[in-house]
């Protein structure tokens, strides 16, 4: 795995405002459909979230452009911080045009692995490690 993309299929109806624009808090919608994506693709679908869960403990945006209703928009995945218990994703969501792609937000997430049974916090499983390990060294 050298990079991870997500694509958000369609932009609803429900995520816009009056003047057509995506919601400012739709954004996190989105880095959380591309963490699930990436997720998926690292763990599979048998993931116990009882005992190998996750936390987020902060979010951050910058907001460079406005995406329309009638975008189509992918976020590319990074990771920028590997600790014990926790790690850093990076997105970087890119609106498609004719000409190529654009930049319109830049956002994190700073993700805390958690047992929902013991309600504590624990160490990052070792079989994510390899995968979050590629994506931090894409960054460097």
């Amino acid at each position: 795995m050298k990079e991870y993309t997500a694509y958000i299929p369609e932009i609803r109806f429900v995520d816009v405002d009056a003047l057509g624009h995506v919601n400012n808090a739709t954004y996190f919608t989105y880095f959380e459909q591309a963490r699930i994506h990436f997720f998926r693709e690292l763990i599979g679908r048998e993931w116990n979230w009882d005992e190998t869960g996750l936390l987020v403990a902060h979010n951050e945006i910058d907001y460079m452009k406005p995406v329309l209703f009638r975008d189509v928009i992918k976020i590319y995945i990074g990771c920028t911080h590997i600790g014990g218990k926790s790690f850093t994703l990076s997105y970087t969501l890119r609106r498609q045009l004719s000409q190529g792609d654009e930049i319109v937000a830049q956002g994190s997430s700073v993700m805390v692995c958690f047992n929902h049974h013991t309600k504590q916090t624990r160490t990052i499983p070792e079989e994510w490690l390899g995968s979050l390990e590629e994506l931090l060294s894409l960054g460097k």
